[in-house]
């Protein structure tokens, strides 16, 4: 074991980690339970933001990208979309096994009802923060989360 110290920085980054572990883990049951009656999870809903974002039909590997996720969580992800015809499979013409991961009528109108009941619940969550705040904080989190997807930190 190395008897190495942190820094001040890297001693509040490390408490910050482990405070932002414990709110990932809250939104996700919070979310869960928002949307919950329109059968859609935080993890299905995510997939469909994500769809939606990129403008576009992708792969299952181009969305679990674009979130950061591990592909085959995503694949299981979109494969429930699928069953519940919220997204279907298209063939991708510059790959043949890859198939696209295409939004149907269903899937926007669950997306949109979701984001319909997310206004008023992240405007109560938001209640007394200051925007200025709010968006200090984001930056901080893009900085770290891009420092992360450049290597620009040692992966463990």
């Amino acid at each position: 074991m190395t008897n190495s110290k942190r820094t001040p920085s890297g001693a509040a980054l490390s408490d910050t980690i482990f405070d932002l572990l414990q709110l990932n883990s809250r939104i996700l049951t919070a979310g869960d339970r928002l949307v919950a009656g329109l059968g859609l999870t935080s993890a299905r809903w995510q997939v469909l933001g994500t769809m939606i974002a990129a403008q576009r039909p992708q792969p299952v590997a181009w969305i679990a990208r674009d979130m950061g996720a591990n592909r085959q969580n995503v694949q299981r992800i979109v494969n429930d979309l699928a069953r519940d015809g919220l997204v279907e499979f298209q063939p991708n013409p510059h790959h043949r096994r890859a198939q696209l991961v295409v939004l149907t009528d269903k899937g926007m109108t669950a997306y949109d009802d979701a984001m319909q009941l997310q206004t008023p619940w992240v405007n109560d969550l938001a209640e007394g923060l200051q925007p200025e705040d709010i968006e200090v904080t984001r930056k901080v989190i893009t900085a770290l989360r891009l420092k992360l997807e450049d290597g620009g930190a040692a992966d463990a």
